[in-house]
């Protein structure tokens, strides 16, 4: 078995301990949030002895050991639980709207990676000139500016001004236009100054200065020789990038309206649906997982040096 095999295996492995961990974390948060989801399922105005029953029927008048337990042997069986509200099994609720958010995820870091990693190699090549002062510049407001600020300003331009795309709600690849513009902006600004300090060090690297003494031309010599290298904590960076929008981005598709798992969770917490919660949370969980170890996987194709043991 090679290292890559016994790389991948072991990271597997801890997924288990990974996801029992957060099982157990998200356990305890979700029940000292505030409020009763009996009493908010049956209504303000019910009666003690109503929420007393639901509370039975849910299983909240049980030890949290006993919940715990309860909960961990569902897991175990492939069961996230039931939603309390909607009725609907959590996993078919995300599995619903994850393709949502996914899409989203894709086309938000497709374009900031984009747009990032151009406008990094730009200012590292021209280092130290208005167009480099200019990109972290605009870098800078890129990951400074609050993002309801942003959104709103991509919805002002673009649906209210223009009126190219729609404001809210989804109906296929067009609605997603603005929230992965939106995104996309947010992620420009790192990945630029990443990509921009990562070719800065390659650069000054000995096998460049070769390459040039042997004639070949700077953009050649930049792309082919010098981002090859410098591309491995770019990578680390998109891939955290990747994993926290698979997460949901909680803002953008609450503002646009997006039913995606960012909203879900949000709708989730609000009306303490603790099994949504709970199932939300360790499916993220398992993304992140998921997503690190690609981005790992991906660096043995960009620099063959790399080892995993």
């Amino acid at each position: 078995m090679c290292h890559l095999q016994k790389y991948v295996l072991k990271r597997f492995l801890s997924l288990f301990g990974t996801l029992f961990g957060v099982s157990v974390l998200v356990f305890l948060i979700v029940h000292m949030i505030p409020g009763d989801p009996a009493r908010y399922i049956v209504g303000k105005n019910a009666s003690e002895e109503a929420v007393k029953a639901m509370r039975a029927q849910l299983g909240l008048d049980q030890p949290l050991i006993t919940q715990y337990f309860d909960y961990l042997g569902n897991l175990v069986r492939g069961d996230l639980g039931t939603s309390l509200f909607t009725g609907i099994p959590v996993w078919e609720e995300i599995v619903s709207r994850f393709p949502i958010t996914f899409q989203l995820a894709v086309y938000g870091v497709v374009l900031g990676s984009a747009i990032g990693i151009l406008l990094g190699v730009i200012a590292a090549v021209k280092q130290n000139t208005l167009l480099d002062r200019l990109v972290n510049t605009l870098s800078t407001i890129s990951i400074s500016a609050p993002d309801f600020w942003v959104i709103l300003f991509v919805i002002w331009l673009f649906a209210y001004q223009f009126g190219w795309f729609p404001i809210s709600g989804y109906d296929g690849f067009y609605s997603l236009v603005l929230p992965s513009l939106t995104i996309g902006l947010f992620s420009i600004g790192f990945i630029a100054k990443m990509t921009r300090s990562s070719m800065l060090d390659v650069i000054k690297q000995d096998y460049m200065r070769t390459a040039e003494a042997k004639g070949v031309a700077t953009w050649a010599r930049v792309f082919a020789h010098g981002l090859q290298n410098a591309v491995i904590p770019i990578i680390t960076l998109i891939g955290l990038q990747f994993g926290g929008l698979l997460a949901g981005a909680v803002i953008t598709e609450t503002v646009f309206a997006l039913p995606g798992i960012g909203y879900f969770a949000i709708e989730a917490v609000i009306k303490r649906d603790i099994p949504t919660v709970q199932g939300v949370v360790l499916f993220v969980a398992l993304l992140y997982t998921v997503v690190n170890l690609v981005t790992d996987i991906v660096y043995s194709f960009f620099d063959p040096r790399v080892r995993y043991e």
